[in-house]
């Protein structure tokens, strides 16, 4: 039986992490605590106690398949998610997910789905729409394309949750879910909520915080921002965990 159809039992954590390596990491949390959903930056093996649910950001999958390998957290998410940890990759995390990469190894291999990397070309044929899922939310969601794979194929098990033209754009198992475009980027909270619903957590109807979004809403969370002052002030948020440089 592959790691992909192997079903993990149901989890116990409180928190969903966002793996803090590279890539869209504080864009996450700050939809994370919008929803009022407890959150932890991952990038040790102490931080994965007490999660629900890991987000696998986007970001340089080819980057991100190194600095798992080098530090051995490939080995942690996969034994997490056989104690029950549900997963969700984004663009470069749904790379790091499949089961099977067009030309290329696999690397997590946890859900049964094809991938082809830079499915659209160079980084010049990112794109914006909207589109229907149903399963997800009730109106239509913004898309945020940036230089992404798509999803060829899945498996029996898999169930394809937005197609789109010749490539399937979100899909999940009863325990990964997976998308080639980027939620965090735009304002819409309907998938961070539909992963937090997922992982048995019960996230908050309205936003947390009532602030109007825009492109730079997360750098509240990040390390420095235009209006902290540089003293070396942790970072804001419902978990501080040491260096997140």
């Amino acid at each position: 039986m592959s790691r992909a159809e192997w079903k993990p039992p149901n989890a116990t954590g409180k928190k969903i992490g966002v793996l803090n390596l590279q890539g869209d990491v504080y864009e996450h949390l700050d939809h994370l605590e919008r929803l009022n959903v407890a959150f932890m930056p991952v990038k040790q093996v102490e931080d994965f106690e007490d999660l629900a649910g890991l987000i696998l950001p986007g970001g340089e999958s080819t980057c991100l398949a190194r600095l798992l390998r080098i530090f051995g957290i490939d080995k942690i998410i996969i034994r997490k998610f056989h104690e029950g940890m549900k997963l969700w990759g984004t663009c470069a995390g749904a790379i790091l997910l499949a089961k099977s990469l067009m030309g290329e190894a696999p690397h997590l291999g946890l859900i049964d789905i094809e991938v082809e990397r830079n499915g659209f070309g160079s980084q010049l044929d990112s794109f914006t729409c909207e589109a229907s899922v149903p399963r997800v939310a009730s109106k239509p969601i913004p898309l945020t394309f940036i230089r992404a794979p798509k999803i060829i194929s899945v498996g029996e098990r898999v169930n394809v949750l937005l197609r789109m033209e010749d490539f399937i754009a979100a899909a999940e198992s009863p325990d990964v879910l997976v998308t080639v475009f980027h939620p965090e980027l735009t304002p819409s909270l309907d998938f961070h909520r539909y992963f937090a619903r997922k992982c048995g957590l019960q996230p908050d109807v309205g936003n947390k915080i009532t602030t109007v979004w825009d492109r730079t809403s997360w750098m509240r969370l990040a390390r420095i921002t235009a209006n902290d002052e540089r003293d070396g002030t942790p970072p804001r948020g419902s978990v501080t965990t040491g260096d997140r440089s």
